[in-house]
């Protein structure tokens, strides 16, 4: 495998890592100057020193969730891929690589239907996040994609 080739199959996860990286390297020197103020004798600087505290400490519980989100989301990516389940990605594109949105709203309506007719199945719950996801709706993409996973968890605890 080439240096292309290998770039090609993980840019996704060079891309998580390389952000994961700065960010871990924030919250380290975010903690490194909340400890400095919170060890100055001066009670304001101690008080900025608490709150500058707060921020690594929601960094961290942000950065967590989003990990485990994006690994179940792969999980059921993989599960959904085995079975032959995933949504084709048959739609035109422009010259720039972005879904034509006029084709990706006339796909759309199907996916909603197969939720509405199920809503209990998470697997039209991922495909109606990846509907959503084409359509621009990202908001909506990743709502569909918590319900997913929340079925999805509650199906490989049955």
């Amino acid at each position: 495998m080439t240096v292309l080739e290998f770039y090609r199959k993980y840019k996704v996860r060079l891309g998580v890592l390389l952000i994961t990286a700065l960010l871990v390297f924030w919250l380290a020197v975010a903690f490194q100057r909340s400890f400095l103020l919170l060890s100055d004798p001066e009670p304001v600087a101690k008080a900025i020193g608490a709150g500058y505290l707060l921020l690594p400490c929601i960094g961290a519980w942000a950065l967590i969730r989003e990990l485990l989100f994006g690994a179940q989301t792969q999980r059921m990516a993989r599960q959904l891929e085995g079975e032959g389940g995933l949504p084709v990605d048959d739609l035109p594109r422009t010259p720039s690589g972005r879904i034509v949105r006029s084709a990706a709203d006339e796909a759309f309506p199907a996916y909603q239907a197969e939720v509405e007719a199920d809503p209990g199945n998470w697997r039209s719950w991922f495909r109606l996040s990846c509907a959503y996801d084409a359509a621009g709706d990202r908001k909506r993409a990743r709502k569909a994609m918590r319900d997913a996973a929340k079925l999805y968890r509650q199906d490989a605890a049955a």
